[in-house]
């Protein structure tokens, strides 16, 4: 019996938690289960307001995709999030919140996270320009327990989404593989 999750996906931006997060929802659709891949950039979109990267927006930020993914749950929708979520009380306000929760640390080193920088916000936030910017301005508290800890700079992407997948067929989540 496949049980409704919600795997979160915390760790620096541009530490590869989208990439990971895109896959895993690509694999875990082909086995028929309901899903939905939720990130950061959807909940600011869709957010009524601007939120920026202040402890007081994060907060919200947090609350918001919490929200979102518990509403996905009640629907019967399992949901991957990909969140920085750099607090640990954002993730215990999670784990108290959503049932099945399951967390994944992408533990890619800041320096490689800053080389890829594909929005260019490490370069903004070196320069001044982001205030309270995640592992420049603010800090990042890594999670002290992961359900699946993902060092991205070691896997390559094939084996991160193996792992996960090997984690949440073994937990009874996801079936081992599709029904004909």
């Amino acid at each position: 019996m496949e049980k409704n999750f919600v795997l979160w996906l915390t760790g620096l931006s541009a530490a590869g938690k989208t990439t990971i997060a895109k896959r895993l929802y690509q694999e875990i659709i082909q086995l028929d289960h309901l899903i939905h891949h939720l990130d950061g950039d959807e909940v600011r979109r869709f957010s009524p307001i601007k939120l920026g990267f202040s402890p007081q927006e994060r907060d919200l930020n947090i609350q918001l995709a919490i929200n979102l993914a518990k509403k996905y749950q009640d629907n019967g929708i399992s949901v991957i999030a990909s969140f920085i979520t750099p607090y640990q009380r954002h993730r215990e306000w999670a784990r108290s919140q959503l049932r099945n929760y399951i967390e994944v640390f992408v533990s890619t080193p800041l320096c490689v996270c800053e080389a890829r920088d594909p929005k260019g916000l490490y370069r903004k936030a070196r320069a001044g320009e982001v205030n309270f910017f995640t592992g420049i301005s603010d800090i990042y508290e890594e999670p002290s327990n992961p359900h699946i800890h993902l060092p991205a700079h070691k896997l390559s992407l094939d084996e991160s989404v193996s792992k996960v997948l090997k984690f949440l067929r073994e937990n009874g989540y996801i079936k081992a593989t599709k029904l004909s």
